[in-house]
């Protein structure tokens, strides 16, 4: 008798407490390790509250970076041409793009108009 593979639904199984992807809770812990001079400032000033925020707040921001797909909007040219990827993939190919020191020529084409 033959083995034969079931299907499964194997989506979310790389997924820490419902929500972490590895690379959303890489980037969260930078982006923790960003606002941690923010929380030692506040802190001395006796604001320890608004330090955690501030931590929360970047934390925030890189697990959206490291999360979400840019929307494809039709009213917006950029979204077109990126619509679907993932933020932190958008962003890392215009960080290379400009440590290369690549610029981007448009031509456009003119009409002559006679008389």
């Amino acid at each position: 008798m033959g083995t034969y593979n079931v299907p499964r639904n194997v989506k979310g199984e790389g997924r820490i407490l419902f929500i972490f992807s590895t690379k959303a809770l890489l980037y969260s812990g930078a982006g923790l390790l960003i606002g941690l001079p923010f929380y030692f400032i506040f802190s001395l000033m006796n604001m320890t509250v608004v330090g955690i925020v501030i931590m929360a707040i970047f934390a925030l921001i890189a697990f959206s970076i490291a999360t979400f797909k840019i929307p494809e909007i039709g009213a917006i040219k950029f979204t077109k041409t990126v619509g679907g990827e993932n933020i932190d993939d958008v962003i890392k190919r215009a960080i290379k793009f400009k440590r290369r020191g690549n610029k981007l020529y448009i031509y456009t084409k003119e009409e002559e108009k006679n008389g």
